[in-house]
């Protein structure tokens, strides 16, 4: 992150990277939210980061564990991104996940059993068709089940859940505490 006077100097100009695509340098909360320059956020995932299926599984579980599912679904970008192609759908799915669990957290009813649902219905496909050593160990029908009910649950009481003790299980138990 950079000095106090280069976060203010970013104010009011959009922040770039070297090939020109839109950065945003604020420093952000652990659901992602951007906080006003010159404060203290939560440290970012590195991006572009290739990692073995199993140590994504791994990290992801870490950051869904402790309340940081915006961070997460970094993570389960990277492997979408750097994936084989035939992978792809499954690592956008725990990523729709992820952001469903961030705006369910949020408070954004809508946002969050939306893409909950979105992802739940991406890795049901990956249920009981693909071979069992591509799921990496993770229990993908039991996350399904979780993202869906979640998702009634969020539209049923209308407010924000603990991201932390709301996240899934992707291995073993599918809800957490």
């Amino acid at each position: 992150m950079g000095s106090a006077s280069e976060d203010r100097a970013a104010v009011g100009r959009r922040d770039r990277d070297e090939e020109g695509r839109a950065r945003n340098a604020r420093p952000r909360d652990g659901l992602g939210r951007p906080l006003p320059y010159g404060e203290h956020g939560v440290d970012r995932q590195p991006e572009g980061v290739v990692r073995r299926p199993e140590e994504t599984v791994a990290e992801a579980q870490a950051l869904l564990d402790a309340g940081k599912p915006f961070h997460a679904h970094e993570v389960f970008e990277d492997a979408w991104k750097a994936g084989p192609e035939e992978e792809r759908a499954l690592w956008r799915g725990l990523a729709q996940l992820a952001v469903g669990l961030t705006h369910a957290a949020r408070g954004n009813v809508t946002g969050g059993a939306r893409l909950l649902r979105r992802g739940a219905g991406a890795i049901e496909e990956w249920t009981g068709v693909r071979p069992r050593t591509r799921s990496y160990g993770m229990d993908l029908a039991g996350v399904v089940v979780w993202a869906r009910e979640l998702a009634a649950e969020v539209e049923r009481e209308a407010s924000a859940v603990d991201a932390g003790a709301r996240a899934p299980r992707l291995s073993g138990r599918a809800v957490g505490g």
